[in-house]
């Protein structure tokens, strides 16, 4: 009998051109999709791939196993997706990878939503900030994830992915609730306090277009830590409203900085349709996402 994991194999060597590109494509080492070849060849008594030059290309009979293999998964997976959903989702699992704010904000809301509607799904939750949730997207350890773009930052390497923009939610300017000053530039001469690499990032582009650069003394991606920092007066920051939502320290003075915002998606990988769990998740968070008090796109 054939063995499915190596048709697939096969398959992603006809659809993608080579090896390297087919290991790339399924996860898998290199070595590991040439063994699953050979196996394949064995298992068949067919010699079904050979070398052209410093690749390889698919014999007649390796071409016409994977026309073969390509139906055989196609109807697999079609299988797989109409047992999900003629169960109910009463069973299975979804794994999410979210960023702090998110999952302090309306991810729970979200989360209970899908559990009161599926019980017998296990959800499960990685925090995990934007570059690090793509790459548990493409190694298949999350289902769903959720990250954050500034608009005007270089576009992240989203290749494979399918995202979707949830909210667009605007950055505050956060000052000791006792220091006047409602613009960037009042603050020009104060300490700053910056969060991870990308918030710095935009925390310089948008004291750059305001006319200076800040002094930044201090740097935590805890908005908590922030928060509590700007409180003792050492210094002002620029939060996006996640984090403000997420928690808001009653020492602090929040002002909203006028155009400018983060964007916040959802993204998953492969080819639709997603799985029964996944689509419902997806729903869940666009609904919380889309309700007061959070922005709607």
């Amino acid at each position: 009998m054939l063995d499915v994991t190596r048709l697939r194999v096969l398959a992603a060597v006809a659809r993608h051109g080579s090896v390297t590109a087919a290991a790339q494509a399924l996860h898998y080492a290199q070595p590991s999709v040439s063994h699953h070849l050979a196996r394949l060849e064995a298992e068949t008594g067919s010699r079904l791939v050979q070398r052209a030059g410093r690749g390889i290309r698919l014999t007649d009979a390796g071409r016409m196993l994977a026309e073969r293999a390509e139906e055989i998964l196609g109807r697999l997976d079609a299988a797989e997706i109409e047992l999900a959903a003629h169960t109910g989702l009463r069973s299975g699992r979804v794994r999410l990878a979210a960023f702090p704010s998110a999952l302090g904000t309306f991810v729970p809301a979200a989360a209970a939503g899908f559990a009161a509607a599926h019980p017998g799904v296990d959800l499960r939750f990685t925090e995990a900030e934007p570059p690090e949730t793509v790459r548990l997207l493409r190694n298949g350890e999350v289902e769903v994830a959720l990250m954050f773009v500034y608009p005007e930052e270089p576009a992240p390497d989203l290749d494979g992915l399918r995202h979707e923009l949830l909210l667009r939610e605007p950055l505050h300017l956060v000052t000791p609730a006792g220091w006047a000053g409602d613009a960037l530039a009042d603050h020009r001469d104060r300490p700053w306090i910056s969060g991870c690499e990308r918030c710095r990032g935009e925390l310089l582009r948008v004291c750059a277009a305001a006319g200076f650069a800040p002094d930044i003394r201090f740097t935590t991606d805890d908005y908590v830590a922030v928060q509590a920092l700007v409180a003792a007066g050492l210094g002002v920051t620029v939060l996006p409203g996640l984090a403000l939502a997420a928690h808001h320290h009653p020492g602090v003075r929040t002002v909203e900085l006028p155009a400018t915002s983060r964007h916040v998606y959802t993204a998953v990988y492969g080819d639709p349709p997603d799985p029964p769990g996944t689509t419902a998740l997806l729903d869940q968070l666009r609904t919380v996402a889309g309700s007061p008090p959070y922005r709607k796109p």
